[in-house]
């Protein structure tokens, strides 16, 4: 059978599908495109920062390169887990209560961005089993009070909706062995009034810590699209 013949079979035949399956990423590999992102990326690979943070607007790679840090870390051994946590909270103030089934199903509306990363290197079906495992947790930032991680790698998206509460409660999780990143862009936050992220970048940017980094991105960082630069250029 030559190889157009054998083409044309998988095209007409479903069960074949396996033929193009697409392979997930094996290595995973930081590679950044901007000055701001070379810093932050040192930052999410030195094992003295315990806490980084990462402002600015979207599409600066915030999210994705956390995700991929996380990824990588899990993937060497430096840690047993991988927590996803984000505030549950949308544009009109919507909650996860009103959502139907589990915890993972009434969040993913909100993780779905952490997890369109980590789709890139992990098929659903065994996101679904380290998800079932705890490999991989989602943990709401309303059910952390309380907890302590250990020998995990934190990333916490959307943190510009947190309150100063908040914000000190999910810092002061970590355990032995244990990164938290933090993404937020302050100019999208549905919180005017005590927000968490304006406050600790403002400690931040008055203290020195050995332990705790930020890199601040802006316009120029954008990779998404350049309309997207030019839709925030509007709305500045």
């Amino acid at each position: 059978m030559s190889k157009k013949q054998r083409s044309l079979k998988f095209a007409k035949n479903p069960s074949n599908i396996a033929f193009i399956k697409p392979v997930k990423k094996t290595v995973v590999s930081l590679i950044p495109k901007t000055v701001n992102q070379e810093n932050y990326i040192a930052q999410l690979l030195d094992d003295r920062k315990r806490i980084v943070f990462a402002i600015g607007p979207a599409g600066t790679g915030k999210t994705m390169l956390a995700m991929q840090a996380a990824i990588k870390a899990y993937r060497e051994g430096q840690v047993e887990k991988i927590i996803l946590t984000r505030p549950a909270v949308g544009t009109d103030d919507e909650r996860h209560g009103f959502l139907p089934g589990d915890i993972n199903a009434k969040m993913e509306p909100w993780t779905r961005p952490l997890f369109d990363v980590l789709h890139e290197y992990y098929s659903p079906q065994d996101t679904a089993q380290m998800l079932d495992e705890q490999i991989i947790e989602i943990s709401p930032l309303a059910f952390m009070r309380g907890r302590n991680f250990t020998n995990a790698y934190i990333v916490a998206d959307e943190v510009q909706n947190t309150t100063i509460n908040q914000m000190k409660m999910l810092l002061t999780r970590l355990g032995a062995n244990c990164k938290l990143v933090a993404t937020g862009d302050i100019d999208q936050t549905d919180i005017t009034r005590n927000n968490g992220l304006k406050h600790i970048t403002e400690c931040l940017n008055n203290r020195a810590t050995s332990m705790i980094a930020m890199t601040a991105f802006n316009n120029k960082d954008i990779q998404r699209s350049e309309v997207v630069k030019e839709v925030l250029t509007l709305y500045a």
